[in-house]
Order: C-alpha cells, then structure tokens, then sequence
C-alpha cells in the first residue's frame, strides 16, 4: 500500500525533541524524507536511528536557527538537491525568560523573538520559492496560546508567537491563489520539555504526549489538507478561521 505523504519532502524545525520529534517521526512514518533541523546532533541523531527502524530516510541538518545564513544555505542545498520542498513544518521556538516586563533585558527579549518570529520569517523567504515548485505545498507552524492571552510574566513568549501568527496569516493571504497551504496548530499544555520548564510541580502525566499531538500535524501537512489560513486547536479539536477585517 502507498503511504499517503510518499515521496513528499518535509522540512521539520526543533526536530531533536518534543513535538518536532514526534512529528518528524509520525511524517517519515507516513512516507515523507525529513530534512530534520535542530541545534542539538545527539538528538538529530536519535531521531534518525528511529526513522530508520521504522523504514523511513532522513537528511540531519544541525543548524542554530538564528543562523539566519545558514537557513538560506538550506533553502539553496534543498533546491539543488530536490527541486522543490513539500512541507515546511515550524515548530522550533524558544520560551525566554518568565518574570515581568520590566525585569528583562533586551537582549534576552531579541534573543526569544530571533528564534520565534525572525528564523520562521527567513525560512519564510527560502522556502517559498521551493514550496511553489511542489503540486501541494503545506506549511505549518507551531503557535501557542499564548499569542492571545498575553500571559502573565511570558511576555517575550507570547508577543513572539502573535508576531508568528500575523506572519503566517499574511503569507496565508499572499499564497491564497497557489497550491500553497499556510496554517497554524496550537498543542496546548503537552508533556514537553518546555512546559515542564515553566510548570516545573505539574504532573506531567496528566497531560498529552507529543505523540499524540503529532497524529493531528500529519493530516495538515498532506496534499488533501485544502484549509488556508486557519488555527487548529488540539485541545478542543477545532479548526479555527482568523478573524480579519476584509
């Protein structure tokens, strides 16, 4: 039997952990190579090993993604080497500091907001052109609900993701006539790293895996996904439309 994403070539960020673990794994198991990309080799690594046990391939990229040169370099070895790229998937981020605004320095500001909003803008850029060349091209990235809450004490954070999500709103609407497919997924609280960083008491097995947060990605990132500019929530399930003025 055919796999549904076979042949597809999908650009996975953060991929050394968490979501973009599970998600790099959960595309590869559905058919897809995974240009897997992650500061950390020992991860990529790990990730490949499992891959390879499931029958999937992999391509390692470790990159710093504030490495803003080095995603064009990315973006030119992946027009080289395929021609095109089939999904771009936007996961890594960076939770920056928890206290009030007013404690934090800027360059700890700038340094989140590099990792959350200027790489994807960059990847935005390299990719695009690759993602024009695919029948469906299908990008993805990972937001929280932060963005709309303006928590408490994460103001970095979630000023980092609502920049994130105008910027996939926009692009959304700048490739609505294409066969490019821009959305956003919000996981939720997820038993990751990062959230048990910032909820250090939290019993983590109260809360879902990332696993299964990657089985909800895989549909998004297939040539049948035809929703634009959308939010899907993986708490409540929904496939939310941005409220825009016309």
């Amino acid at each position: 039997m055919t796999k549904p994403l076979a042949s597809r070539i999908a650009l996975v960020t953060g991929a050394s952990r968490g979501i973009g673990f599970a998600a790099a794994r959960a595309l590869a198991k559905a058919g897809a190579h995974i240009v897997a990309v992650a500061r950390t080799q020992g991860g990529l690594e790990e990730l490949d090993d499992d891959i390879r046990k499931d029958g999937g391939s992999a391509t390692l990229v470790p990159l710093n993604l504030t490495d803003f040169d080095g995603i064009a370099r990315l973006g030119a070895a992946l027009h080289e080497r395929h021609g095109r790229l089939d999904i771009l998937l936007g996961n890594a981020g960076a939770l920056g500091p928890s206290s009030p605004l007013g404690h934090i320095e800027l360059k700890t500001f700038t340094d989140v907001m590099a990792v959350n909003v200027s790489a994807n803008f960059q990847l935005i850029r390299c990719m695009e052109p690759l993602l024009r060349q695919s029948d469906a091209g299908r990008a993805v990235f990972v937001t929280s609900g932060a963005a709309s809450k303006a928590t408490a004490y994460l103001g970095p954070y979630a000023a980092s993701k609502a920049a994130l999500e105008t910027l996939a709103r926009t692009w959304a609407r700048e490739t609505a006539s294409t066969n490019i497919r821009i959305n956003l997924f919000n996981p939720g609280p997820i038993r990751t790293r990062m959230r048990a960083a910032l909820f250090p008491g939290e019993d983590p097995m109260t809360l879902d895996t990332p696993e299964q947060v990657a089985e909800l990605i895989v549909p998004m990132c297939s040539p049948e996904w035809s929703e634009t500019g959308k939010l899907y929530d993986y708490k409540s399930r929904t496939l939310l439309s941005f409220q825009l003025p016309a």
